[in-house]
């Protein structure tokens, strides 16, 4: 498993052995659902009006549950954030389905 990387400490799998891990993932009942990361990122929510601050986001995102590495974040901001306004806040709900539909969602619509 893993090779290929450009950078030290950086590995990558294949396609097909990513699959089986991302289908017992969304088959575990262990695992948050959309609604319930709603629910938890209401609570950053201050204006009440579906927005937060990236830098709260950030920070859950680098020391609660599954810590991400910063790297990690960094990407997951770039990929599925929309830009944060001149105040520093972000949409949390197209944040969410885009990392709850995963990598390719195309790839699982038969799953």
């Amino acid at each position: 498993m893993g090779g290929g990387a450009k950078k030290k400490g950086e590995k990558f799998i294949k396609l097909e052995e990513f699959y089986p891990i991302y289908s017992d993932v969304k088959k575990s009942k262990d695992t948050g659902s959309f609604e319930d990361f709603i629910e938890c990122l209401k609570l950053y929510d201050k204006m009440e009006n579906g927005t937060m601050m990236l830098g709260e986001l950030e920070h859950i995102l680098l020391s609660l549950g599954e810590k991400l590495e910063r790297e990690e974040v960094d990407i997951l901001i770039k990929e599925c954030c929309d830009p944060e306004d001149d105040d520093g806040f972000i949409p949390y709900e197209p944040f969410l389905k885009r990392v709850c539909a995963g990598p390719h969602p195309e790839m699982y619509e038969d799953w």
